[in-house]
């Protein structure tokens, strides 16, 4: 099962721990929207539709 976590903003220390649980032993995936420049959601798109679940992390 692949899991895409996409960050709305840079992980604390609880979001770090949930994500290590969530995707333990599982192929995983991030995506950060919190960046300085435009996000690609081009790539956004194609990896949702690549990954088994996705999880958003506020």
């Amino acid at each position: 099962m692949k899991i895409l976590n996409i960050y709305r903003s840079e992980p604390d220390s609880t979001t770090k721990t949930l994500v290590e649980i969530v995707t333990r032993d599982r192929d995983s995936d991030s995506f950060f929207l919190n960046t300085d420049t435009t996000p690609n959601y081009d790539k956004l798109v194609d990896m949702i539709f690549e990954a088994d679940q996705t999880i958003c992390w506020w």
